[in-house]
This record gives structure tokens, C-alpha cells and sequence, in this order.
């Protein structure tokens, strides 16, 4: 493993007064835009109002969603990935941007791949999140980045944000989701065993070094790392710790960007809003999510919605309103310390897996609880009729807790009186005890528990259908039969989390062209202002196509902007 290249943090360095494309904010989109514009020959200033670089992206899973690439199928792939979009997103947003997504992702993934090494291998099972949807792939469209040795970054590795510690070994050390999976056997496997031993033996050379947490990077952070380094390398400027006060307009164009401070960087191709949209403003959640308004965000802190402000005082307007404008996780909150609560997302490692529901405070099941993530929390909106599904409660049983753990509770914990004392786990010992604590209906949830473990016997759920699909197999436990997704949860002693609706993301944005210029109100380009990322009204209407949609287009939406402004045909 390389070990780390010499490589100074030039804080004292002074911010120039022009730079040929400004970018606000450091997540994919952002580090795309500035990436590909120095490798095109532009001078280009990265601003990060946030202490640190990554934004959302460095805690995501890193996936990328590039239907038509070389591990999905290429052009016969492209084919059925368009009937697919059409079918989902319809007339919720413009079919030229979708279809410039499809013309452009693979484009982009190849560009960046043969300039700078941007990696990446396939999920072959993940599949597309809507398999009801004609066109949907079993696998290969999601793309994952190939692990990153932080000690690339050097002495900036100390300014690349963190994953959330939650979704960390011992809040130290990252796994990737087939990682995860294989330490779920780590009690029964020689092969997880073995990997678990290699990690925190890796991680305790970094700790002896002096690094604060591993630097073997995986999903988000090695995305995020990877990008950071090649625009590093291409003479990209970074600075953390910025805030923005407006963008200059003469002429009806954007010409600078203006600092807190009062000084001022010239643009002279243009300024790109990369902010992450806004799910870490508690006032535009309330503005524009539905009700009950969520409290809590998996999502950076700085995607504030400070970068869309500044487009709308530009000139630009914001897409039309969706159901939701959210992209969403159901999370649990866990109590990190006083004071100190962090959603849990619900992903993949514990809502498919047999041996659990979730329910509504009715008693009842709503909805198949191995939808994916976005799907499932729209279920819990649909289902919330007089408050009646937010929050949710996922029930299991102490076994459960052992083989797959539940929320940030890890599996083979020995002890729970922790989490229970926290308040984080409810425990009881049994059904109606454990109704009476939630404030459910006893028989009701005893009833529900009793048709969930007679349907078991079967496997076929009656209510939901759970296990059915192909997504909900991919995420169960092949070693359970006859359903991997759906199984018995015993008597008692039996364990509830809260579940909350949690916005990774927002799709309501600045509405773009195909080359990711903002449009004002007469709907003509605002020459020198882009927006691509979550500041860019979603190209799929706040549909969800599958794992890593979101970072598919920012990636792609990026590199177009910063092609546009280097003046090339795209």
C-alpha cells in the first residue's frame, strides 16, 4: 500500500481575485465540476462553507448509478434503462434531462476513468428499486468505488469529512456494504472472521501512526478521496471555512462571488452551486416537506440550502414542488451522548432480514418492510393517518439482535442494557407488555405477531408479499428458508426501535438546462451560473431509481457544467 505522498495544508495562502470557475461546495457534484474544468485547462477555486470536504457524498455509500456501463450491458442496457426512467419519472420532470443523463453518465464515467483512474466495480445484485417498473436491471447499473488508501491525501486527510461513526467498526473503521455482510458471519465464517481480524489490524497500524480513525477508505470516503486527490493534482484550490454573501450580476450575468469578508473572486466562466440542497435547514424542511416535518438528517450539516438562496437572489427560480421534495431514509435516532442525537439510517443490513416488522402505533403492519429506503418512508407518509405510522416501531426478538443487530446496536452484542437505559431500545417481555409500553394496542399487536409467524411456517407473507421481489431477496438471509426475507419472531423478551423519516438528500432544486445552467424566469440560461448535485431540480422528478442515483447525476450534471464552461461541445 502507497504510503503517504508529502502534501502541506496552504491555509495562509491567499485567495485569489479571479479564477476562471468558482465552485460552491465539495461534495461529488462539486468536486466533478472542478475536477474535470482544471483538466480542460481552467483555473477553478473550490469554496466550502463546512470546516471540512465531502459534504453528504463523504457519508454516503458512494455508489454510483450509470445505467448503460460496461458491466450492465452498454448500449442494450441503455435501451431498457430509458424505458425504465420513462416509466417512473413520466412528465414529473423534463425528458431531455433524464435523457442527457443516460447519453452522458457513461461518458463521463469513462472520461474520468481513463484521466485520473476513477475506479469502480459492480453490484451485480443490487437491483434497480423499482422492479415493478419495465425496464428495471437485476444488477450492474450501481457501481461502487474501489477502495481508497487515505494516506494518499496526506497531511489533508485530516480535512476530508468522516463517515457518520454509527455505520463504522467501533467508530474507527469503514466497511463496505459486501464487508458488512461477510462480518455478519464472522461467529460461523473462517472468511469473515479472517476479514475482521485483517481491518482492525489495519486499523490499529493507522492508530499507531497517529491517524484519529482508519485510512483504508471505502463507499463515500474513498469516492470523495479519490476525487479530492486527482483535483489536487490537477492545481484545483481548496478552501473550508467560507461563507458566501451574494453573486454579483452585471449584465444579467454572473461575474464573481463575493465573500463574507467583503473580497471578491472574479469568475470568469461562471460560478457552480454545488451545495447540497438544503435537508440540514430545519426552515425549508418546513417549507417544503410534508408534515409531520422531519427533525433529523443522515445529511451534512452545511447543505443548509444557503447555495440555492444564492442562486434564487441571482435570477433562478426552483422546480416545481413533488410530494415530498425529499429523498429519504427511515432512520432510528440514537442518543451519541447528552445532548448529542444522530439518525441510524435503515438501509440494507437489518429491515430485509427475517425475524422482524414494523409497525404503525394502530398495531399493525403497513407496508413491506424490504422496500427500498425512499419507497419504504413514502410508505410511512401514505400509512400516516392521524399520526398513525411517524413514528414507525420495528419489533424483533433478542435473536434477531444477535445474527444481524438492529439500527446501531451491533450483532453478538452481549449486553443491551445500554441502549435500553438510553432509551434508544425499548425491551419488554412480551407482546402486550411491549404494546403497553409504545402505547399500541396490546391484542392488536399480539394479533399482528401471530399472523407474521403463521404466515413464517410458509414463508409466503399475506399481507405484503414480502420476499417476493428480487430487490427483497438480494437483501434477505440466504441462509434462512423458506423466504430470506420474512421469519418467525419469537415470545419474548421482545425489542422495538423508533423509526423517523429522515431526508438523505432533496430533490427540489434550481431548475437547469442539459449543460446544468440555472434558468431564470423566462426560462434563458443566467449565463455564469450552474447548479448541479441536490442544488439542481432532480432530472428523475424525486423519483429514486436505484442505489446510487443521486451521486450518478451529480457526478454527471458536474461534468457537464464545468465542459460548458470550458467551451466544449457536449
Amino acid at each position: 500500500m502507497p504510503l503517504a505522498r508529502p502534501m502541506t495544508v496552504p491555509e495562509a495562502q491567499a485567495l485569489p481575485d479571479r479564477a476562471d470557475l468558482v465552485v460552491l461546495g465539495s461534495g461529488a457534484a462539486g468536486l466533478s465540476a472542478a475536477l474535470t474544468a482544471a483538466l480542460e485547462g481552467l483555473t477553478c477555486v473550490v469554496l466550502e462553507h463546512a470546516p471540512t470536504i465531502g459534504g453528504t457524498s463523504a457519508r454516503s455509500s458512494g455508489t454510483v448509478w450509470v445505467p448503460g456501463n460496461a458491466f450492465s450491458g452498454g448500449d442494450a442496457d441503455l435501451v431498457e434503462a430509458r424505458r425504465y426512467l420513462n416509466a417512473l419519472v413520466g412528465d414529473k420532470a423534463p425528458a431531455e434531462l433524464r435523457e442527457t443523463f443516460l447519453e452522458n453518465a457513461r461518458r463521463m464515467l469513462d472520461d474520468l476513468g481513463q484521466r485520473v483512474g476513477l475506479e469502480f466495480r459492480p453490484l451485480a445484485t443490487s437491483q434497480d428499486y423499482r422492479p415493478d417498473v419495465p425496464g428495471a436491471a437485476p444488477g450492474s447499473r450501481a457501481l461502487e468505488p474501489l477502495p481508497f488508501d487515505g494516506r494518499e491525501l496526506g497531511e489533508r486527510f485530516s480535512t476530508l469529512a468522516e463517515p457518520l461513526k454509527e455505520l463504522m467498526l467501533f467508530g474507527q473503521v469503514m466497511v463496505s456494504r459486501s464487508e458488512a455482510t461477510r462480518l455478519l458471519k464472522a461467529d460461523r465464517s473462517i472468511e469473515g472472521a479472517a476479514l475482521g481480524l485483517h481491518l482492525l489490524g489495519r486499523a490499529a497500524t493507522d492508530r499507531m501512526r497517529g491517524y484519529r480513525r482508519g485510512t483504508r477508505l471505502v463507499m463515500g470516503n474513498a469516492l470523495v478521496a479519490r476525487l479530492y486527490r486527482a483535483c489536487l493534482d490537477a492545481g484545483v484550490m481548496f478552501r473550508t471555512g467560507i461563507e458566501i454573501q451574494r453573486l454579483p450580476v452585471s449584465a444579467g450575468r454572473v461575474t464573481a462571488a463575493t465573500l463574507d469578508g467583503g473580497q471578491e473572486i472574479l469568475a470568469t466562466r461562471g460560478v457552480v452551486l454545488a451545495g447540497g440542497g438544503f435537508p440540514a435547514s430545519a426552515r425549508m424542511r418546513a417549507e417544503q416537506m410534508p408534515e409531520p416535518v422531519p427533525e433529523h438528517t443522515p445529511a451534512a450539516p452545511g447543505c443548509d440550502g444557503s447555495t440555492l438562496t444564492l442562486g434564487l437572489e441571482a435570477g433562478g427560480r426552483l422546480g416545481p414542488s413533488s410530494i415530498d421534495n425529499a429523498l429519504w431514509f427511515p432512520s432510528s435516532i440514537f442518543p451519541r451522548a447528552v445532548g448529542d442525537r444522530v439518525p441510524y439510517p435503515h438501509i440494507v443490513l437489518d429491515r430485509a432480514k427475517p425475524g422482524s416488522i414494523v409497525v404503525g402505533r394502530n398495531g399493525r403492519r403497513f407496508a413491506n418492510e424490504a422496500l427500498p429506503y425512499h419507497y419504504f418512508v413514502r410508505a410511512m407518509y401514505r400509512a400516516d393517518t392521524n399520526g398513525q405510522a411517524i413514528p414507525a416501531f420495528m419489533i424483533c426478538d433478542r435473536r434477531f439482535i444477535s445474527r444481524y443487530g438492529f439500527g446501531a446496536i451491533r450483532p453478538r452484542t452481549p449486553s443491551l442494557g445500554r441502549y435500553i437505559r438510553s432509551g434508544y431500545l425499548i425491551s419488554a417481555p412480551d407482546a402486550r407488555s411491549l404494546a403497553r409500553q409504545l402505547d399500541l394496542p396490546p391484542d392488536q399487536l399480539a394479533r399482528t405477531l401471530g399472523q407474521v409467524n403463521a404466515d413464517a411456517v410458509t414463508g409466503k407473507d399475506s399481507a405484503f408479499g414480502r420476499g417476493e421481489s428480487p430487490y427483497d431477496r438480494a437483501l434477505g438471509d440466504p441462509e434462512h428458508g423458506p423466504n430470506p426475507c420474512f421469519g418467525a419472531i419469537g415470545a419474548g423478551p421482545l425489542y422495538a426501535l423508533r423509526l423517523e423519516p429522515t431526508p438523505l438528500g432533496t430533490s427540489r432544486g434550481l431548475v437547469t438546462d442539459t449543460d446544468a445552467r440555472v434558468l431564470g424566469a423566462a426560462g434563458d440560461p443566467i449565463p455564469g451560473l450552474y447548479a448541479c448535485g441536490n442544488d439542481m431540480h432532480s432530472p428523475f422528478g424525486g423519483e429514486y431509481p436505484g442505489a446510487g442515483a443521486q451521486l450518478g447525476l451529480a457526478l454527471t450534471f458536474g461534468w457537464r457544467a464545468a465542459r460548458h464552461a470550458a467551451g466544449i461541445d457536449t
